[in-house]
């Protein structure tokens, strides 16, 4: 029997029988690796190229003549730039799509990393650096949207723990390769190096990454981006989540800007290349962020929270001793909380966010990253005024802040559960979620 036309027109990935809708990338299925292993590149170039010139300070202080706190500023110019364009990039990224934007951002990044060596001066290094903070800031909102909208539900806290352990073997990686690099051929072969590093990582970016499937262009109306932005910035829970990101990496900045100049210092006085290798307890935080899921499943999120807030505090004050064994379980303990605490709150924001997904991430990154500004800068003004002592200081006074902001999260969500249930009036209390 010949076939029957029925007159309508066929419409090229329109959903028939032979072509059943698409679902959303899940565990054990080929787009989830492929994906998975993409944003892992993405992750790990990210914080290889933001992070390149922090495992150097000392190196560079001494090749410019300057000091902790001047040098700092070759970090500080990359997250703070990177915390000032991640929101309106996010907002492109909700027109031009998600894929778009972290390729853009990619090759730019990437292209400026390589012309950092170059830079003829402190002033010239802290510009670049700048730029390729704002170019990177393309990369990570963009990339919590995309899984949000591409992941089941079930799945999200896992790949983004997945794309936060690309962050960790990206800082880790790029730390050991340059403070290698650098104690072999100085601290400008060993910026190219990290920047080749990540060219590779690009190039298996741009080959692996699935074509977004459920992404919908919206509008560039200011006006509608503004509405979402300050929807956003009323809502408690995602407000303290904001928080919570912004206190964490505070105590990371803090740490990792100043913990080089602690160890090349006496009684240590390390070389560039074993200060680099120090960053391998990165992997703890590969560990701990691709096993946040599973504690979140366990402990709930606030529960995972506060393992990571006791963690990390008793790595700070272990890291008091003078002792280098007890130091290097300081930074074991300070990572491991970190990225545990830094991939639950992404991924509730994620989860959180009903609408306007790429802007609700883009303002945990900007807190998050204005975070690591403000700990690199102050960490390091604490220890060249007063020493390793006076940088935990700093760091403690966040945690005991990411410490509040949990426990008043548990009380709002214990008066919610009673007003929920009738025990106490909803007109008594405030209205908190």
């Amino acid at each position: 029997m010949p076939p029957v036309h029925t007159g309508a027109p066929v419409i090229p990935g329109a959903s028939t029988p032979s072509s059943p809708a698409p679902q959303p990338h899940s565990p054990g299925r080929p787009g989830y690796r492929r994906m998975s292993l993409a944003l892992f590149a993405a992750g790990l170039a990210t914080f290889a190229l933001l992070y390149s010139t922090q495992a150097l300070l000392p190196a560079i202080s001494a090749g410019f003549g300057v000091t902790a706190g001047q040098a700092s500023w070759t970090v500080s110019a990359a997250t703070g730039a990177l915390a000032l364009f991640v929101l309106p990039l996010s907002a492109l990224s909700e027109r031009f799509g998600r894929t778009r934007m972290m390729t853009w951002s990619m090759v730019i990044a990437v292209g400026v990393g390589l012309l950092v060596p170059l830079a003829p001066n402190l002033e010239w290094l802290i510009v670049l650096r700048a730029v390729q903070g704002a170019a990177i800031a393309g990369i990570p909102a963009s990339a919590m949207a995309y899984l949000a909208e591409e992941v089941k539900p079930k799945a999200l806290v896992a790949a983004i723990g997945l794309f936060v352990a690309g962050n960790s073997i990206g800082g880790m990686s790029g730390r050991i390769v340059t403070g290698w690099a650098a104690q072999l051929w100085g601290w400008r072969a060993g910026l190219l190096t990290v920047g080749l590093m990540a060219l590779v990582c690009a190039v298996a970016f741009l080959v692996l990454l699935p074509r977004a499937r459920f992404f919908r262009p919206a509008s560039l109306n200011p006006r509608a981006v503004g509405r979402t932005v300050a929807g956003h910035l009323r809502d408690p829970l995602l407000l303290r989540l904001y928080g919570t990101g912004a206190l964490f990496m505070t105590v990371f900045g803090a740490v990792y800007t100043v913990i080089g100049y602690r160890l090349v210092d006496e009684p240590f006085s390390l070389g560039q290349g074993v200060v680099g290798s120090v960053f391998l307890v990165y992997l703890v935080g590969t560990v701990s962020s691709a096993a946040a899921g599973r504690l979140v499943a366990r402990a709930g999120r606030r529960g995972a929270l506060y393992l990571a807030v006791t963690t990390t505090a008793l790595g700070l004050l272990l890291s008091l001793s003078d002792s280098l064994a007890a130091i290097l379980a300081g930074l074991v303990l300070i990572t491991a909380g970190f990225f545990a605490g830094h991939a639950v709150a992404s991924a509730a924001v994620s989860r959180t966010a009903k609408t306007g997904r790429a802007q609700a991430s883009a303002l945990y990154q900007s807190a998050y990253y204005l975070g690591s500004s403000a700990g690199g800068t102050l960490g390091a003004l604490a220890y060249h005024s007063s020493g390793w002592a006076a940088t935990v200081g700093i760091a403690l006074l966040a945690v005991v802040g990411v410490a509040g902001i949990t426990l008043y999260g548990s009380h709002a969500a214990r008066t919610a559960r009673l007003v929920g249930s009738g025990a106490v009036p909803a007109a008594v209390v405030r209205p908190l979620r």
